[in-house]
């Protein structure tokens, strides 16, 4: 058998050979360039779109695409050509409208043109990289309409001065304004902006300079705020109508530039109306209008915070070194706290509670309090004064504000210690005299204390309710115990005293009336008897007695009086008259303590159960004293204070003074002594920024002081110098 031959087989396409007319491009652009004016004229509605679009479709397949594109480009210039000279021929305001409505015209004949050619646009357009249909008819708008040499700058002209006109209270077509408007973002971002928006700005930016300096010389700061505050308003909502969103930030930092950031410093010191008479007479909207405007420019807020705290710093500065102020400690610190109330007010309402203007206010008050040495002393007096007796006609909530306000002024005190010491004291008089209004109140100061200085601070003060607690309990013990032999003796009621809780009392002795010794001894037996190793010692100046006396015609009355003031009254039931030296003599007390008895005694209008010859305020050591059988009240309860001053001399101030510095010396050396232990070596300056970081809380430790307690711990073998460096200090273990 012969071998098969390999035969291979080829299968090619049907080449079928169509046979183009050679004018067939031609006559289809004819009739589709025939279209295209039909749609220009507004006759299209004859128009068959099925028939256009094959047509079109055709062409591109027959590779005649380049010449669709050229034709359709050529057809819309001459349409566009033919509008613009439509649109420049129209008069005065019809321009924009003409504009307008041949802009309207111009997207739907290209909507309608685009459906045509959507084959070309889907295939031919992106193969040879072309504009889109849509955007070349944008594109040719703006080229031939838009930036043609009589339109352009026509156009710009007719929108500023529509914004000008407006900005002079006319009312425009915003619905004009807002197409025309739309087409220049339609056509571009940098048609928009390069057309419009630059000289937009510009122009507003010359038309605000001007302004805003009319309004400086024409108006008072209050009233130049209001329009700046309306202009910006105004401009946004311009934007909203007409512009473009992202043109509100460029316009509104003009209006900021050229109506506040210029004239910032002019605005916030004007004369009778600027900021610091805003603050005298509490303008709170111009206040608050103000800070919003202000806020808005770069260091806006700062310069009105300086001011501000300027204005503060030297208000205060005046009401603490005012010596009229001085005279009563009680008015004075309640000038602070309405001063504090006023700024907190202004900052809450005006201010937006803004942190950095609340920050400003309490360095301004740290500042001014601490200039008066007083100022612990002035606010512990407030605080008794309120606690004594100033809170009864008020509720708990109201004792509440006002101890939150005191604690708001403590904070700012840097010698809280000095606080501390005529806090104890006037406390311990509250507590001794039965005069406190609240316990409540008092526990609520001491837990602010507490929380404010920690434990150490407030453990004595505690230690005093304690003891006051502790004696109710031993006087009861007393009576239960001794009720029998006490028989007719004298009531006793005894507040024992623990000598380290207690403010340091000089213990000047005083005769006391036998009848008063007698059960006076029977205590100190009863309570020596019931406590072992123990000690007391009678504190007659700072007791209290409530004495029953006959007058003539028999007019009785119960007179409540100082201890002192007791001894003085017994002494006159054996005599009628005693000399000034004779009282001293019989009751021991001391001269200065005893004038103010007597003054209290014999010199006070309605409290006078003693007369004195001759009849003056001062006392001598020759003026006499009589028992005043006249005397006559309409209360059967006298209460005679004994004159005291309120606040303290100058040198029960300075001998006060010196207390706390003794005080401080073992802190001070306390607070060495641990910087020591733990860093082992340092150098003074460093030294000293510890200590006066730890002891702030208390006091601000004066680096003099700092530097003696140093010399004193080196003397006791605290610490050594280094040999080779004499600032470098070394703690020895």
């Amino acid at each position: 058998m012969s071998a098969q031959r390999k035969r291979t087989f080829q299968i090619e396409a049907f080449k079928h050979r169509v046979v183009v007319d050679p004018k067939y491009a031609e006559k289809t652009w004819k009739i589709l360039e025939h279209a295209i004016h039909e749609i220009y004229n507004c006759n299209a509605s004859g128009l068959s779109f099925e028939e256009l679009y094959r047509n079109a479709y055709n062409m591109v397949l027959h590779k005649f695409g380049e010449k669709l594109y050229s034709g359709l480009v050529t057809t819309m210039t001459y349409h566009l050509k033919e509008i613009s000279k439509s649109i420049e021929s129209a008069q005065g305001e019809l321009f924009l409208e003409e504009l307008n409505k041949k802009w309207a015209d111009h997207n739907k004949a290209l909507q309608m043109i685009r459906d045509i050619l959507m084959y070309m646009d889907r295939t031919f357009i992106p193969s040879t990289h072309k504009t889109p249909v849509h955007d070349l008819g944008l594109n040719l708008w703006s080229d031939v309409v838009i930036h043609s040499s009589k339109s352009q700058a026509r156009l710009l002209d007719t929108l500023l001065e529509l914004v000008h006109r407006e900005r002079d209270g006319e009312v425009i077509n915003r619905g004009l304004m807002r197409n025309i408007i739309k087409m220049l973002m339609d056509l571009g971002s940098s048609v928009y902006q390069d057309d419009f928006e630059k000289h937009f700005l510009h122009d507003s930016a010359d038309f605000y300079h001007l302004e805003s300096q009319q309004f400086i010389e024409s108006c008072d700061c209050g009233d130049y705020l209001k329009k700046a505050e309306g202009r910006l308003n105004e401009e946004m909502e311009r934007v909203s109508h007409y512009l473009d969103a992202r043109s509100e930030a460029k316009i509104t930092n003009v209006v900021e530039k050229e109506m506040i950031e210029n004239h910032m410093h002019i605005l916030v010191h004007m004369e009778n109306s600027g900021l610091v008479n805003m603050l005298v007479h509490d303008k709170y909207e111009d206040l608050g209008r103000m800070y919003n405007l202000f806020h808005r420019v770069p260091a806006g807020l700062a310069i009105v915070r300086e001011v501000m705290t300027l204005y503060v710093r030297d208000t205060g500065k005046q009401l603490v070194t005012d010596p009229e102020r001085l005279r009563d400690p009680v008015d004075f610190v309640q000038r602070l706290l309405d001063l504090k109330d006023k700024f907190n007010k202004i900052i809450s309402l005006a201010f937006n509670n803004d942190k950095t203007f609340q920050n400003a206010l309490n360095s301004s008050f740290e500042y001014f309090i601490n200039l008066n040495a007083r100022s612990p002393e002035f606010i512990s007096l407030f605080v008794d004064d309120k606690l004594r007796r100033g809170l009864r006609v008020v509720g708990e909530e109201d004792v509440e504000v006002v101890l939150v306000k005191v604690m708001m002024l403590f904070r700012y005190l840097q010698e809280k210690d000095v606080f501390e010491k005529y806090y104890k004291q006037h406390l311990a008089k509250r507590l001794l005299s039965g005069k406190t209004v609240s316990d409540d109140a008092e526990r609520s100061l001491l837990v602010k204390l507490k929380t404010e200085c920690g434990y150490q601070f407030t453990s004595k003060l505690e230690g005093m309710f304690t003891d006051m607690k502790t004696s109710e309990d031993t006087v009861q013990g007393f009576y239960a115990c001794d009720a029998v032999e006490l028989g007719d003796s004298p009531v006793l009621a005894v507040q024992v005293l623990t000598t380290g809780s207690w403010p340091s009392q000089p213990s000047a002795t005083c005769n006391l009336p036998a009848e008063i010794l007698g059960v006076c001894e029977k205590f100190r037996g009863y309570y020596l008897g019931t406590h072992t190793g123990r000690r007391l010692s009678w504190q007659t100046n700072m007791g209290t007695a409530d004495l029953k006396a006959t007058f003539g015609k028999g007019q009785k009355h119960e007179l409540n009086v100082s201890t002192y003031q007791m001894c003085v009254l017994m002494l006159f039931n054996n005599t009628d008259r005693l000399t000034c030296k004779e009282i001293e003599q019989a009751t021991q007390i001391p001269i200065s303590d005893l004038k103010r008895c007597l003054q209290s005694l014999a010199c006070v209008k309605g409290k006078n159960v003693l007369r004195k010859e001759p009849m003056s305020k001062d006392i001598a050591d020759g003026d006499t004293f009589f028992f005043n059988d006249k005397f006559t009240s309409k209360l059967f309860k006298v209460k005679i204070g004994t004159v005291v001053a309120q606040r303290e001399s100058e040198p029960e101030n300075l001998e006060t003074r010196q207390r706390v510095e003794e005080d401080r010396k073992p802190q001070i050396e306390a607070a060495i002594v641990r910087i020591m232990k733990s860093r082992r070596t340092l150098d003074h300056n460093n030294i000293v920024a510890e200590v006066t970081t730890q002891l702030q809380s208390r006091f601000l430790p004066n680096p003099v002081i700092i530097k003696k307690r140093i010399e004193s711990l080196i003397e006791r073998e605290f610490l050594e110098r280094d040999k080779l460096d004499r600032k470098l200090y070394r703690y020895l273990a």
